[in-house]
């Protein structure tokens, strides 16, 4: 089973959805860490959020109104590192001060240009990148030549960084994506997608009313049945209310695959360079295809309580269990560019039914804390597998965003 493993570096924490929330102030100064002078325009943002502000010319910011919690405070300058700085905010007033360091570069250094990347290693980073949905199809990276990408040949990696940000406009959800400090890496062998960083989200303009109203049902159709709304599901007791099922996947060995193997590898090795009868290439396909381990769903629903643990101060929340989950979402239809891969679990590729998005999940360890809006504490906790793979920076939202309210039922006539 490939997972995608999403790290989301600098979550924050944006109080319980649908409830009133404390607000707080949080201000500060931008400075250059070397002469502690201040810098003047430079940008500021709360990482994976919509907040961002650009200091004034004394180098100063605020953020007046910010929902209590912990964030990473980010501030970026042009000849400047990334400053970043975890902070939480509360009712009380808070200050922070950010200190860049500068790159160095100075006027009798050689300025080494770095060579211009391939154009099939660049193409095969964008694909992977934005993904494959519908939504993806929408997104674009519009300054390319930030990103540095390159293919070791030996390992089979391909990796990708930018100097500064990587900047996406996704014109399905109307959101400009600037991906700081982005770091990516993809591994042929087993498939895995890894990349972070600290990104901002600004709202695109939006040409007409109508434009604005599909922006607001796509990030409604991206949110719906999202691992964001799985964990705010989980945190906030609503799994069977917003249409979501968690079921136990067991994964244990294959008692087959080894004399399989052992077969398929006997008859290669004493024959090179073939031939092979057509029923000895029928073995072959039959053997390369057994899997080394299998999996069996326990069709029963995962109870809440095997699922999370609260503290007990009510404070803090963690998701829990064992082994993986497979989980399902009804209510929505996958999109018509995903291809369920081959089951695990011992069925063959059939059609999916016309409401449901089936994904997987496990934990690194024994459980990972939920954030009220979506996100863990600690990204790397968890690994997503089958849609929540599938789905990638054409469905990305920030931590902020917040479905709207269903619309009241009409009243009904009396009898």
């Amino acid at each position: 089973m490939n997972y995608l493993r999403l790290f989301l570096l600098g979550c924050c924490w944006l109080g319980a959805l649908g409830m009133a929330r404390a607000q707080g102030k949080l201000s500060g100064v931008v400075q250059d860490s070397v002469t502690h002078e201040p810098l003047a325009f430079a940008s500021v943002f709360l990482a994976n959020t919509t907040l961002g502000v650009t200091t004034t010319e004394q180098g100063r910011f605020e953020f007046s109104k910010v929902p209590a919690g912990t964030y990473e405070v980010v501030g970026s300058y042009v000849g400047y590192r990334l400053g970043k700085q975890s902070v939480t905010v509360g009712p009380a007033p808070q200050q922070v001060t950010l200190q860049l360091a500068p790159t160095g570069n100075q006027l009798d250094e050689v300025v080494v240009q770095p060579a211009p990347n391939k154009p099939e290693d660049y193409q095969r980073f964008s694909e992977i990148f934005l993904g494959g949905t519908s939504f993806s199809a929408q997104c674009h990276i519009s300054n390319p030549d930030q990103v540095r990408v390159s293919y070791d040949e030996s390992t089979g990696e391909l990796t990708a960084q930018a100097k500064e940000f990587v900047q996406v406009d996704n014109e399905a959800l109307g959101y400009r994506l600037k991906y700081y400090g982005l770091y990516f890496s993809y591994d042929e062998e087993d498939q895995s997608i890894a990349y972070y960083g600290q990104p901002v989200f600004e709202e695109m303009p939006a040409r007409d009313e109508r434009q604005r109203q599909q922006w607001a049902a796509n990030r409604l159709t991206a949110y719906t049945g999202s691992f964001m709304h799985f964990l705010r599901s989980v945190y906030h007791n609503r799994l069977q209310a917003d249409g979501f099922l968690a079921q136990q996947v067991r994964v244990a060995a294959n008692p087959r695959f080894e004399q399989a193997d052992s077969q398929r590898r006997a008859l290669l090795e004493s024959r090179p360079n073939g031939p092979f009868t057509a029923a000895e290439r029928d073995s072959l396909t039959r053997w390369g295809r057994m899997a080394p381990m299998v999996a069996t769903l326990n069709s029963a629903p995962r109870p809440i309580d095997s699922l999370r643990r609260v503290s007990p101060d009510g404070k803090h929340t963690y998701l829990r269990f064992t082994g993986e989950l497979q989980v399902c979402h009804f209510g929505e239809a996958p999109d018509p560019r995903y291809q369920r891969p081959m089951s695990t679990l011992g069925a063959s590729r059939t059609p999916y039914p016309a409401k449901r998005q089936v994904s997987r999940l496990k934990l690194q360890g024994s459980e990972a804390e939920i954030q009220a809006n979506g996100s863990l504490l600690n990204p790397l906790e968890a690994f997503n597998g089958e849609y929540w793979g599938f789905e990638r920076i054409g469905e990305f939202l920030p931590f902020d965003y917040v479905p709207p309210a269903p619309a009241p039922a009409a009243p009904t006539k009396p009898r």
